[in-house]
């Protein structure tokens, strides 16, 4: 743990009469506030798009337990027969009797921007009147996980929304970081943790992406390389239509069952030694598994090549930050970084913790210089 390192948001500093779904006509509560994006402001500031997970208090009643989902610009309230769903685990209700794994949610995201002093260590304000909601049917479960990466004078923001139809990647667009316009789809079905590289590459914008799937083909035996999902890369003029890169790029390996899946977590960031990727690992443990956070450089010019990676976790879950939220904890064990900012001879880092909190870590430069 970090000399700097604790938690800046939760659950109880989120107003919901305030809240997109405050007209819903259900008692709600905040099932988490975590996975923030981040970014500075103009006014040196630091800005949050805190992912809220809004959920019923009392889902369950008369034989069907009850879920949100946005329709034609309000929200409605679907009800499922208790015999048809699995409510094992509080994040999803999976639907029995498919022939694939099919699931609802039982909480609604939006995006809270919060925004916080140069240093990250206090709450300025909470700009509830530019919180991002569904904007349209392929949101209808929500809008999950932003990651904001400034290049150039551009602010762009990605994030995961949900629908039936599709788990796809949207693209926000703002010109100071705060006011969110909506462009468009830009990746198509099941293709999370959608990070863009904070500057250009020969012209052109790269992201990093992380496609999923329930098959994956095998890498030869004894190949330092284990299949399942990656860190992949592309490539785009222009931020909106991005076309996949040829090579690989960052690989789970073999020997490592830390970090057996892998993703995305902070947006790429250039740095002297090349552009710095925090990115989560995951070890199969229960359900969710182990959530950690860590680190490679990738080249300057060719972020295909992977200059040097940390073997040590950069973070982990901290029992001694949830502590206090003990009452409200669902899932352990994750810490999930979704946001870095240079500070000087340090960076401020923004994690989700334990699928319900925000947490600022300031993590010193020399970390990097060796792995």
């Amino acid at each position: 743990m970090f000399d700097i390192d604790h938690i800046v948001f939760s659950p109880s500093d989120v107003d919901l009469s305030r809240s997109p779904l405050a007209e819903l006509g259900a008692e709600t509560y905040v099932l988490g506030a975590f996975n923030p994006g981040l970014t500075r402001l103009v006014n040196g500031n630091l800005l949050m798009m805190v992912r809220v997970a809004e959920a019923l208090r009392e889902p369950v009643h008369d034989g069907h337990v009850h879920a949100i989902r946005w329709h034609e610009g309000r929200y409605v309230l679907d009800a499922w027969p208790l015999d048809r769903v699995d409510t094992s685990d509080p994040r999803t209700l999976k639907i029995r009797g498919q022939c694939w794994s099919v699931m609802a949610l039982t909480s609604l995201s939006w995006l809270l921007p919060v925004e916080l002093a140069a240093d990250g260590l206090a709450v300025v304000a909470v700009h509830y009147d530019r919180a991002v909601a569904p904007p349209g049917n392929w949101a209808c479960y929500g809008v999950e996980d932003a990651r904001i990466s400034r290049v150039a004078d551009r602010w762009l923001m990605t994030t995961c929304s949900v629908s039936p139809e599709r788990q796809s990647t949207t693209l926000y667009e703002s010109p100071d970081g705060l006011d969110w316009r909506f462009l468009d789809l830009v990746l198509d079905h099941q293709n999370k943790d959608m990070l863009i590289f904070e500057g250009l590459i020969g012209g052109h914008y790269w992201a990093q992406t992380r496609p999923l799937g329930d098959a994956y083909f095998a890498y030869p035996p004894g190949s330092e390389w284990l299949a399942g999902p990656s860190i992949n890369l592309a490539t785009s003029p222009d931020a909106l239509h991005w076309k996949p890169h040829r090579q690989p790029g960052i690989r789970p390996k073999a020997a490592a069952r830390a970090t057996a899946r892998i993703g995305g977590g902070a947006p790429p960031i250039v740095t002297p030694d090349g552009w710095l990727s925090l990115w989560h690992g995951v070890e199969p443990n229960d359900a969710v598994g182990i959530y950690r956070t860590y680190w490679s450089l990738l080249d300057r010019d060719d972020p295909t090549r992977v200059v040097r990676s940390g073997h040590a976790p950069l973070l982990e879950a901290s029992g001694k930050l949830t502590a206090p939220f003990e009452d409200q904890l669902y899932v352990r064990d994750v810490v999930f970084t979704t946001g870095i900012i240079d500070a000087g001879d340090h960076y401020v880092v923004a994690s989700g913790e334990a699928d319900l909190l925000c947490r600022i870590t300031h993590v010193p430069k020399h970390v990097f210089h060796a792995g």
